[in-house]
């Protein structure tokens, strides 16, 4: 029997296997995919998740890897936040592709030790385990359902997962662009639509966005090329050259929480537990820190550390992050899908508020970075300079509390 069986080897389900390891619970990944989707959901990994990779130690090959970019936005709006201002080692955000994320941390748990199996369809829990397609049960003292928003692990625990279906719906096409727009990065908003530019590692670009044809609750199609081509060039009054597509998509603003995080001995982490219109990259970061704040706990727990009482805390700090996660990203959807005169004049205000009151902007992008982030037991702590030698992040490389000036530090990074 393994201590832990998580579905779903996601970058939120590696990172939980991994950090289970670490705290020394026995543990295996079920995923249904055979192999690892080469098309890229996720592509931003912000300044908190950022430490939380020198915190264990492998942030070295996403540096050098990532494409550092030094600013965030609220809703697209065109004054976007500096994240020089931030107080971390690494005020920036890195776009780097989800495929890339999970290989790296799919060798990270699996060098830990964790045990991942492909091509296994989860399609129940058990009394002691989970059921897979073909009548096999794996046995396991937890599940954790790391599964995504059709998560069967949830479905079968009955967890409840309110909220709300698709009225909108956005478009991203990953392609070779011929003539780039300046320094690789573009924002552009107007009544005919808004999108955004991104280079990614590879030499291609990611072209984001939406348009008043996505209002609408019915899901509108596939998106073709030809489709994708018109409608850029009618936003941004170029396709930029664009040719070669590697992937194509659409996503829609369903926004659901689940109702509890925690159920008897199943945990929900990552996008099962909640789902938002993708705005401002923050899905996947919001999920690798759900399982941080997990990882420790669960692993002392099921090494007789700590009581079990200890899990309840999970849901207790990070249904509230879910919970505010979804204010925001709500709010931004309300800004990315009006495109009427009155909706561009709003957008225009709130941008020139926001360049003028730097408070503010240090605010927003506090909270988009996952760095404003405090539990009842305290606030995240900064990479303090310990009296013994060396720094924060460097001692929390064991998984082990740490003692500092400012107080004892959990494993995840905040005050105990």
């Amino acid at each position: 029997m393994q201590d832990v069986v998580i579905v779903g080897a996601g970058p939120t389900g590696l990172w939980l296997a991994g950090e289970l390891r670490l705290g020394g619970a026995s543990v295996t990944v079920l995923e249904t995919r055979p192999a690892r989707d080469p098309n890229s959901k996720a592509l931003t990994i912000h300044p908190r998740t950022i430490e939380l990779l020198d915190c264990r130690g492998i942030v070295e090959p996403f540096l050098a890897e990532g494409i550092r970019i030094p600013n965030g936005h609220f809703g697209g709006l065109p004054d976007r936040m500096d994240f020089s201002v931030l107080d971390t080692p690494f005020p920036f955000t890195l776009a780097l592709l989800q495929a890339r994320t999970e290989e790296l941390l799919e060798a990270r748990a699996a060098g830990l030790g964790a045990t991942i199996r492909r091509g296994r369809e989860v399609t129940g829990l058990t009394g002691g385990g989970v059921e897979l397609a073909g009548g096999e049960t794996v046995a396991a003292r937890y599940v954790v359902g790391c599964d995504g928003a059709r998560s069967t692990v949830r479905a079968a625990a009955g967890i409840d997962f309110p909220g709300t279906d698709a009225t909108a719906w956005g478009w991203l096409g990953d392609v070779v662009l011929g003539a780039p727009p300046e320094r690789g990065f573009a924002s552009i908003a107007g009544v005919a639509g808004g999108l955004m530019v991104v280079p990614l590692p590879g030499g291609i670009h990611r072209i984001v966005g939406g348009d008043p044809s996505g209002n609408r609750p019915d899901w509108p199609g596939e998106l073709t090329m030809d489709e994708f081509r018109a409608t850029v060039t009618r936003i941004a009054g170029t396709d930029f050259g664009m040719r070669d597509p590697v992937w194509l998509s659409r996503f829609g603003n369903a926004t659901r929480q689940a109702a509890a995080y925690r159920k008897g001995r199943v945990l929900l982490a990552g996008d099962a537990a909640h789902v938002h219109f993708p705005t401002g990259g923050v899905g996947m970061n919001v999920g690798i820190q759900d399982a941080h704040n997990l990882g420790w706990k669960l692993a002392a727990v099921v090494a007789g550390r700590a009581d079990e009482a200890l899990l309840d805390t999970y849901h207790e700090e990070r249904h509230p992050v879910g919970a505010e996660l979804l204010r925001h990203t709500r709010a931004q959807t309300a800004l990315m899908t009006t495109y009427s005169p009155e909706g561009q004049a709003l957008r225009s205000v709130l941008s020139g508020l926001i360049a003028a009151a730097p408070d503010m902007s240090r605010e927003l992008a506090e909270r988009l970075s996952g760095l404003s982030v405090a539990y009842a037991t305290g606030k995240r702590v900064r990479n303090l300079r310990l009296a013994g030698g060396g720094t924060l992040f460097e001692r929390l490389r064991a998984g082990t509390h740490v003692e500092t000036e400012e107080g004892l530090v959990r494993p995840d990074g905040h005050l105990a």
